[in-house]
């Protein structure tokens, strides 16, 4: 059984939602299994915690070396990643100098308050350190035929969600390219 990390880091539970439908793609794969995690407040980063309040594991490298494909999602501040992202991105040189993730499929995953927030550049600065592990990256094709029909979130980067006044449930569209994302990884994943 092949193994699809998901780790996301969530302020308002949008990226959260949005961890939960990829995982639902991946899963529908035959012999491929969707393994979530998440990541600490950078607050609480140095705690002695392994998961947070609603019992979501928080992401190890550990979980790196037995993944056979990774998908990251995070808000976007400021255009960019989320500190606890980065933090965790900035722990992985072990794996970098051993190749651990070199060769296996990615694709990233954003969610913002704003229509104008910074969605593109969040994915790009996120798929900047994954290109550096040698992996492969994967964003959703215009044969998707929510990416053409969406008017809240998507990109042929990856997915991404327009949370609004963070009232803004997930659209039919943004659900649609989320499970397919993470099939699409999947499947990836099963040909390499």
């Amino acid at each position: 059984m092949k193994k699809i990390l998901i780790i996301y880091y969530s302020n308002n539970g949008s990226t959260k939602k949005m961890a939960e439908k990829i995982s639902r793609g991946v899963n529908s794969v035959e012999n491929i299994e969707a393994i979530i995690r998440t990541l600490p407040n950078i607050k609480n980063t140095f705690d002695n915690e392994i998961a947070n309040e609603e019992n979501v594991l928080f992401a190890t490298n550990d979980d790196l070396s037995n993944c056979d494909g990774l998908i990251m999602g995070s808000p976007t501040h400021f255009g960019n990643m989320a500190a606890p992202m980065k933090v965790f991105l900035d722990t992985t040189t072990t794996e970098w100098f051993n190749n651990t993730l070199s060769g296996k499929p990615a694709g990233v995953f954003t969610s913002t308050s704003s229509i104008h927030g910074g969605q593109e550049t969040t994915l790009l600065t996120m798929m900047i350190p994954l290109l550096h592990h040698g992996m492969i990256l994967s964003g959703i094709p215009y044969s998707e035929n929510d990416l053409n029909e969406t008017r809240t979130g998507g990109s042929p980067y990856g997915p991404t969600h327009f949370s609004g006044d963070k009232k803004e449930e997930l659209s039919k569209n943004e659900i649609n390219l989320c499970i397919s994302f993470g099939e699409r990884i999947a499947k990836l994943a099963k040909k390499l």
